[in-house]
């Protein structure tokens, strides 16, 4: 969820700042762009060197940089940023951003800024119980800023009590949750196939295709990307995933990915059926490599099991099938008998003989078809954005 967000940490005057570096180097880790604005303050609790180090960019705290005259530009600051997290949140800080106060260039990017602001209170026992403080977050909230609660326990003063921040792994935590709980596809369950199928005729030899998994890869990274549970089920390929969510299982044949797809199916609200398999494969499997002949080499292949439509006929209420049908001829025709046949509620149609599209290449040229017949052609584009196209009509179809 924070791949490549830009995050602006403001990190204010209190004894927990200590605990900022640990959250830059956590929001890096996680594929985040941070960037860092500390109060005047703040620098004496912690140097911006250390934080400028984590975050592999320099730190502001000032509007302008002395030596050279140059203005950090608070407006652009706010405009910049995905998220803004104020971490530690000093009772003084969070006092000027309820009233509105600008003494420094953080107060400034907050008063600016148009992304989520997320504030991780850090202060004394006192400090957090006193009028002004609950009033001022009270007020916060009711500008739809967004309150990470501190913890429990000691204190710098001695006291045990409320007040201390949350710890940097329960703010990343509170963040990835907050940030997928809002997507479109928070808490539904997708499952995704990619790559081709290898038939095996001996323990060398295979039957195979040209499909190299792009396709069904950049759709589950999509559908991840949406706040999607994501399993991805793929044949052999080279191809890796963007995000850790996702989880893979690898199979080989046909039989594999039937076996996978029957375990999976039953619980999931959407199944995408990106996968090129095997309409064939051999008879029978030598045990030991086939050597060559003069007088050439036949094998028997036997029909696989049609893994689309067999989870066509246990489709049950409100689950969504998507069915891919890559033709040579009679396209559409024979997408719609498909869609129509395999009992599916949307297919995408792409063809051979269109430039660009197909197998192996970063581009694809699609049409969808949903079971009303309504159709919606795009034109060539790269198979992320593509992507994205089949999840927009997708999303529309689990809301339905």
């Amino acid at each position: 969820m924070l791949e490549d967000k830009k995050i602006i940490l403001g990190v204010c005057g209190s004894i927990a700042a200590y605990k900022s570096a640990t959250l830059v180097r956590l929001l890096v880790k996680a594929g985040a762009q941070v960037q860092v604005i500390m109060t005047p303050d703040a620098t004496n609790f912690i140097t911006p060197l250390t934080l400028s180090t984590l975050s592999k960019r320099p730190v502001y705290s000032d509007y302008f940089k002395p030596e050279t005259g140059e203005w950090n530009n608070h407006v652009e600051l706010g405009l910049w940023a995905d998220a803004m997290i104020m971490a530690p949140a000093s009772a003084n800080t969070m006092a000027k951003m309820a009233t509105g106060l600008v003494d420094n260039l953080l107060t400034a990017v907050y008063l600016s800024a148009k992304c989520p602001v997320y504030f991780a209170p850090a202060m004394d026992l006192d400090m957090w119980k006193h009028e002004s403080t609950q009033h001022n977050i009270t007020a916060l909230q009711s500008f739809e800023n967004i309150l990470i609660p501190p913890g429990t326990g000691e204190l710098a003063s001695g006291l045990h009590g409320e007040g201390r921040m949350a710890e940097p792994e329960e703010i990343i935590a509170f963040l990835t949750n907050d940030i997928k709980e809002k997507l479109p596809l928070f808490n539904q369950k997708v499952l995704v196939t990619a790559g081709p199928t290898y038939e095996a005729i001996d323990p060398v030899r295979f039957i195979g295709n040209h499909s190299s998994g792009k396709m069904g890869f950049a759709l589950a990274d999509e559908l991840a990307s949406l706040g999607a549970d994501v399993t991805l089920i793929a044949g052999p390929t080279a191809q890796a995933s963007k995000y850790k969510s996702i989880k893979r299982i690898d199979v080989t044949s046909a039989a594999d990915m039937l076996q996978q797809c029957l375990t999976y199916f039953p619980t999931v609200n959407a199944c995408v059926m990106c996968a090129a398999v095997a309409d064939y494969t051999p008879a029978t499997v030598a045990a030991q490599k086939i050597k060559k002949h003069d007088d050439g080499l036949s094998i028997e292949l036997k029909k696989t099991t049609d893994i689309l439509k067999t989870l066509g006929g246990q489709k049950h209420a409100g689950q969504i099938l998507v069915g891919f049908a890559l033709e040579t001829q009679n396209e559409e025709q024979y997408a719609i008998e498909k869609l129509q046949k395999k009992n599916l509620d949307l297919i995408v149609l792409n063809s051979l003989n269109d430039a660009g599209a197909g197998f192996k290449n970063d581009t694809n040229k699609v049409t969808l078809i949903d079971r009303e017949l309504q159709k919606t052609t795009f034109g060539l584009k790269n198979k992320a954005e593509v992507a994205r196209d089949i999840c927009i009509k997708l999303t529309e179809l689990l809301k339905k």
